[in-house]
Parts: structure tokens; C-alpha cells; sequence
């Protein structure tokens, strides 16, 4: 639902942005700098880090390789298997070792830096000098933390116990905002790597 939010929320901005500076399709079509851009995104993509570490700091929830197929009926692995899964499913997945160096990578690239910019902020405030423009920035700045009081206000509803569970690990995913560190929260402006 808040990721839905979010995503009406940027398209709102992007339309309001993009219609003050291109009237029509065709302003965007010979724009070739934009169309080189766009051509960018469509073939090379992009990286998401910041989501990541909740979930696959569990090696346990995400192993980053299998070292052997599923056992045939049979077998030995699959004598293991029955007789003992979680040992079997041990033997299976990534090593204690590599492990390590998988959930160190992991939780570097989920680490925000004291100077992240989120979505809906601005390194410089005074990015440009068109009133317009900053108003239609401002609009979505407002609705970005409109939608992360909702946030917060949900995962503090005793109602809504499910949100936090018996370890009490709020969601935060999605909140635009974050502080330093390894924080399970935060949208950067740019998600590339």
C-alpha cells in the first residue's frame, strides 16, 4: 500500500517537473539527451542495496549459492535429508566462511553515509531558480513525509501487532527518510551502484 503511495507520489512529481519544461510528446521525443538517458535505464539498469540486509543478513532466509542438487530418493543425501533435514540443508548451503564475506557486502552496501540525499531532498537548495519548480518539489518533499508519519503511525498501533511481531522489528523499509548507519530504512535518490 505505502509502496504504492510512493510510486503515485513520484509519478505526481516527474509529471509535474517534466510539464513545465516539455509541453508535448514530441518536446520529449527530440530531446536527445533524454532519449540517451532513457536508453540507458531501459539497457543497463540500475541497483538496489538499502532493503537488503533485514531479510539476507539471515543466511539462513537467502543463501547466496547451493552446493549440492536435491537429493534422489535413494540416496544418501536423501537418507540425510529425512533423518536429519536442517543438517542436510546446512551441508547445502553457503559455507561458514563465505558467509561471512557474503553478510559483510551486504551490510556495507545497506549502510546509508552522513551525507545520503532521500528522495524528496536536495543536496542544494537552491537546485534551481524556477518558482515553479521548487513549489512542485516542495508539494512532493510533503508528501513523502506525509506518508512516513502514516508509516510510523501503523507500526505504533497496538492493533497492528502483526507489523512488529514477537522480536518488535517495526517495518521501516519504506520510510524516505533515514539517519547514518544500518538503519533497515531510507530511499536514497539514486539507487545505483
Amino acid at each position: 500500500m505505502y509502496g504504492l503511495e510512493i510510486w503515485t507520489a513520484i509519478k505526481t512529481w516527474v509529471q509535474d517537473y517534466v510539464s513545465l519544461y516539455y509541453a508535448t510528446d514530441n518536446d520529449i521525443k527530440n530531446d536527445s539527451e533524454l532519449q540517451h538517458w532513457w536508453k540507458e535505464v531501459v539497457e543497463k539498469g540500475h541497483a538496489v542495496n538499502f532493503g537488503q540486509y533485514p531479510y539476507g543478513g539471515l543466511i539462513l532466509n537467502r543463501p547466496t549459492l547451493s552446493r549440492r542438487l536435491l537429493p534422489e530418493e535413494g540416496t544418501a543425501e536423501y537418507d540425510e535429508m529425512v533423518k536429519s533435514s536442517q543438517k542436510a540443508y546446512l551441508r547445502t548451503i553457503t559455507p561458514k566462511f563465505q558467509t561471512l564475506i557474503d553478510l559483510s557486502v551486504i551490510e556495507i552496501l545497506s549502510r546509508h553515509a552522513s551525507d545520503e540525499v532521500y528522495l524528496g531532498q536536495r543536496e542544494n537548495p537552491h537546485w534551481t531558480s524556477d518558482s515553479k519548480a521548487l513549489q512542485a518539489f516542495q508539494k512532493f518533499g510533503n508528501k513523502l513525509a506525509e506518508i512516513e508519519v502514516k508509516l510510523t503511525n501503523k507500526n505504533n498501533d497496538p492493533s497492528l501487532y502483526h507489523r512488529v511481531g514477537p522480536v518488535q522489528l517495526p517495518y521501516t523499509l519504506l520510510h524516505p527518510s533515514s539517519k547514518e548507519g544500518l538503519t533497515f530504512r531510507g530511499i536514497p535518490n539514486s539507487i545505483s551502484i
